[in-house]
C-alpha cells in the first residue's frame, strides 16, 4: 500500500474503545464494531485468469477508483471475494465486495472451472478446481495495481474453497476467512457416519451433475476424499483462519474440528444463524468486522483489532432463553464438563444406569415412511435448573441387527412442558462404519456390537422445567438415506448398556458473558 494511502487509512481509523458488555443480541467487542469510512469509488473490470494448463477462469476485477471514475493510483492489498460454482450471484457478491474495494482493496470474484463464463466441467473442490484456485491468487498478487498480499473470503462453497487454498499454501496468500465452511467433504455432507446424504443430491443435479456418479463410486474414503479435504491437510492450515460459524448450519461440526485442530491461527465466531450469509440474518455481523481482519493481515495495520478471544459464540436459542454472546480462549469453555447419562428400559435418560434390558424397533417394515421407521425415544424428567450444551455429544451404543447391516441416528430435542420439541443436534453412524470409514467391519446379525455416534456440537441453553430428549432410529431424513434393510434393531440399556455423553457448562446467565 502506498504512503499517502496509508495515511489516509489511519487519519479515517476509528478510535479503539474498551469492550462493552454485551446485552442480548448485541455484540460489543470493538472488533465486531470496526469500521472507516469509504476512500474510493468502484470500477469493474471482467478478465480471464490464466491458468497452468492452458485454460482460463471468467472473473470480476473489482478496483479502487478515484474522483475522475478511473483506476486509482497506487498498490492495494488483493481479496478473492468468493470462488465459486454461482455465476447467477455474480452481481451480489460484486456489490459486497466493493465495501471492500471503496477502503482500499482489489477484489477478484471467480466462477470455477466448468461455471458461468468458466470452460470445462464443475468437480467441485477437487484437485483440479484447487490447484486453479491457487494461480487465480497468485494471477491477483502479480497484477500490477497489487501490494502482494491477498486474502481469500466466501460463503458456503467460496468457504469450502478459502480453507482448501489456504492447505494449498499459495505463497502470496495472507489470512482467509470462510464462512459456513467444511473440514471435509466426505465427512461433513456427502456420507454422514457413513450414511449418504440425500440433501445434497438436488444440489448436485443443478451444479455438479457427473457427481452423482463419482460420489457413489467412492462409498468409503480413500484418496478421491483426501484430496478434497482440510482434515487430510490440517497441518498445512496455517494463515491466519476467521472462521464464521453457525449454530443452525450444516457445517458446524467441520467449522469447529478446524478450530480443534489448528487453534494457533484460527478464531471462531458462532452465532445464531442458518446456512448463508450471516449479515442478512444477523445485524450484529456485518463487514465491518471482517475488514478489521483484512486491515491488520494484509494492509499490515496493527491497530486494526483482532476478535478479544479465540472463541466468540452465541448461545442459543436467542433472544430469549438463550443467554446470547460469550467469549473464551478455548472451546468447550474451561468450565465445561462431561455428563454422562444411561440410556433406562423405563425410557428416561439418568445418572444412575437402573436395571438391565433391552428395548428395540423395528425398521423399514412398512410402506407407508413415518410408520415404516419406528423409533425409541429417552428423556431427564424435567429439569430443576437450566442445563447449558456447550461442546459436542456422543451416544456409546450397544446394539445388534437382525441384518446384515444398519445405521444409528441420534437426535437431541428440547421438549417444552406441553410436549413440543425443538431439535439441537444429531449424529450418525453406519454399523459396517464403527470402526471408520476407510474399510467395512462386517455385521454379524444378531451380535452386539459397540457404535460410537458422534452428535454435532452446539452451544444451546435448555430452560428450567424442559427435557432433554434423545431419540435413537434408524431414520433421519433428508439428514441420511433410509437406505437399511427391513430387520429389528435392539439395544442394551441400563446396567452396561448405552449412554449419552453431554458437554454442559455452568448455567448462570453472567459468568464469562461479554
Amino acid at each position: 500500500m502506498t504512503a499517502a494511502l496509508t495515511a489516509t487509512l489511519a487519519a479515517a481509523r476509528p478510535a479503539s474503545a474498551a469492550p462493552a458488555r454485551t446485552t442480548a443480541g448485541v455484540l460489543g467487542d470493538p472488533f465486531f464494531s470496526y469500521n472507516r469510512p469509504a476512500l474510493f469509488g468502484v470500477i469493474r473490470e471482467d478478465v480471464r485468469v490464466p491458468l497452468r494448463d492452458g485454460s482460463h477462469l471468467a472473473a470480476q476485477l473489482y478496483r479502487p477508483a478515484g474522483a475522475d471514475g478511473k483506476a486509482a493510483v497506487g498498490r492495494f492489498p488483493g481479496i478473492v471475494y468468493e470462488y465459486t460454482a454461482y455465476p447467477a450471484n455474480l452481481e451480489y457478491f460484486g456489490n459486497a465486495a466493493s465495501y471492500f474495494v471503496a477502503r482500499g482493496y482489489n477484489a477478484l470474484v471467480c466462477q470455477v472451472r466448468g461455471s458461468g463464463a468458466s470452460p470445462g466441467t464443475v468437480d467441485p473442490f477437487s484437485p483440479q478446481e484447487q490447484r486453479d484456485n491457487h494461480d487465480a491468487i497468485e494471477w491477483l498478487a502479480r497484477h500490477p495495481s497489487s501490494t502482494g498480499r491477498i486474502g481469500q473470503m466466501g460463503v458456503s462453497y467460496g468457504g469450502h474453497t478459502s480453507l482448501l487454498a489456504a492447505v494449498n499454501r499459495p505463497p502470496h496468500l495472507r489470512a482467509i476467512i470462510p464462512t459456513n465452511g467444511l473440514h471435509d467433504w466426505y465427512e461433513n455432507t456427502i456420507y454422514r457416519g457413513g450414511i449418504y446424504s440425500p440433501r445434497i443430491r438436488d444440489w448436485q443435479q443443478s451444479t455438479a451433475p457427473a457427481t452423482l456418479q463419482t460420489y457413489a463410486a467412492h462409498p468409503l474414503y480413500d484418496d478421491f476424499w483426501r484430496g478434497r479435504s482440510v482434515m487430510a491437510r490440517w497441518d498445512r492450515l496455517t494463515v491466519p483462519t476467521l472462521e464464521i460459524n453457525g449454530w443452525y448450519d450444516r457445517y458446524r461440526d467441520g467449522m469447529v474440528k478446524n478450530f480443534l485442530a489448528r487453534p494457533e491461527n484460527v478464531w471462531l465466531v458462532s452465532g445464531p444463524w442458518e446456512h448463508g450469509d450471516p449479515s442478512t440474518q444477523y445485524a450484529g455481523i456485518g463487514p465491518g468486522c471482517y475488514l478489521a481482519w483484512w486491515d491488520r493481515w494484509l494492509a499490515g495495520d496493527v491497530r486494526a483489532p483482532l476478535p478479544a478471544t479465540r472463541i466468540t459464540s452465541y448461545e442459543i436459542p436467542g433472544p430469549g432463553a438463550g443467554a446470547g454472546w460469550h467469549q473464551w480462549d478455548r472451546w468447550p469453555p474451561s468450565d465445561a464438563h462431561t455428563l454422562m447419562l444411561a440410556l433406562r428400559g423405563d425410557g428416561s435418560l439418568g445418572a444412575a444406569p437402573g436395571a438391565r434390558g433391552e428395548a428395540t424397533f423395528d425398521v423399514n417394515t412398512g410402506t407407508d415412511a413415518p410408520q415404516s421407521h419406528q423409533r425409541l425415544t429417552f428423556s431427564t424428567q424435567a429439569l430443576r435448573r437450566d442445563l447449558v450444551l456447550a461442546g459436542d455429544s456422543g451416544v456409546s451404543v450397544r446394539a445388534s441387527f437382525t441384518a446384515t447391516d444398519g445405521n444409528i441416528a441420534a437426535v437431541l430435542y428440547d421438549e417444552k412442558p406441553d410436549g413440543t420439541r425443538t431439535r439441537i443436534t444429531a449424529g450418525w453412524l453406519k454399523a459396517s462404519h464403527r470402526r471408520g470409514h476407510i474399510a467395512l467391519a462386517p455385521v454379524t446379525p444378531g451380535a452386539f456390537l459397540g457404535l460410537d455416534v458422534h452428535i454435532w456440537p452446539t452451544h444451546y441453553r435448555i430452560a428450567a422445567g424442559h427435557r432433554l430428549v434423545l431419540r435413537i432410529s434408524s431414520d433421519d431424513y433428508p439428514e441420511i438415506d433410509s437406505d437399511v434393510p427391513t430387520g429389528r434393531v435392539t439395544l442394551k440399556v441400563g446396567a452396561h448398556g448405552s449412554a449419552v455423553r453431554l458437554t454442559v457448562r455452568a448455567a448462570g446467565r453472567t459468568s464469562a458473558t461479554v
